[in-house]
């Protein structure tokens, strides 16, 4: 088992560290009711305190129970929030995308990150990122959308552990009980979309990403071969979105 009360402490650190910097004493986070947001309000609480806010941004596509877990990790541990819908600004633009169900979900990721940074820019406040390790490498997220921020505290946590470090925080158990979902439609599943678990995609991801395991080394692991290259082809198409926008070198004589 890992050492998650070092960890906690060591992200505490982290945050406090990385806010003072800047020379901000606040901080926002947008809470969505999941599991990775509520990791990270609860850190960010403890660093913070009242400095901390929380956004709620429902959409018309949102389910009423991720509202009602977001609302119960802010009321457990006492965290100052704020309830925004983006039903207005989805329903303003819906009907240009052709009933386009990633495109609805990445507009809509997108336009909970424009009110984020809104909000931080009234609170004079940095907005902290809740991308776990295993959504980064696989690029299960919205470029300037879900994965823009200033810090992140879990991107190096991969999801399947990250359950633990809930269950060590105290995360309530209605949000630790349900299937993984960026709550981008009603009944949206991310396993279901990555077509596996995210206990099967971690296990290779350590081997192939943590310990640079060849593919080779990874079939006699008992992998098969199209899981891993359909894995390894996700984290190199994706590799892109964490990065910084390539700039073209000139050379001026």
């Amino acid at each position: 088992m890992k050492n998650w009360k070092k960890i906690k402490q060591d992200l505490i650190i982290f945050l406090k560290d990385e806010v003072e910097k800047t020379g901000l004493k606040k901080v926002t986070v947008g809470l969505s009711g999941g599991l990775d947001s509520a990791v990270v309000a609860i850190l960010c609480k403890e660093a913070f305190g009242l400095n901390l806010n929380c956004v709620l941004m429902p959409s018309q596509f949102s389910s009423q129970s991720s509202i009602e877990h977001a609302i119960e990790v802010c009321e457990k541990f006492d965290i100052r929030y704020e309830i925004v819908s983006i039903e207005p600004l989805i329903s303003a633009f819906i009907k240009n995308m052709d009933n386009d169900k990633l495109r609805i979900g990445n507009f809509s990721a997108r336009m909970r990150m424009s009110i984020l940074y809104d909000i931080s820019s009234r609170e004079k406040s940095l907005v902290v990122g809740t991308s776990n390790k295993s959504e980064i490498l696989l690029g299960y997220g919205t470029i300037f959308g879900d994965t823009a921020c200033a810090i992140n505290p879990i991107g190096e946590i991969y999801k399947s552990d990250e359950f633990e470090f809930a269950e060590f925080l105290d995360v309530p158990k209605s949000i630790l009980s349900k299937a993984p979902s960026a709550d981008l439609w009603e009944g949206q599943s991310d396993e279901e979309e990555l077509g596996h678990s995210y206990k099967e995609m971690d296990d290779l991801l350590k081997l192939m990403i943590d310990e640079n395991k060849s593919e080779e080394e990874l079939i006699s692991l008992g992998f098969e071969e199209e899981f891993i290259n359909k894995i390894d082809f996700r984290v190199k198409t994706n590799a892109f979105k964490g990065k910084l926008p390539t700039i073209a070198k000139i050379k001026w004589s």
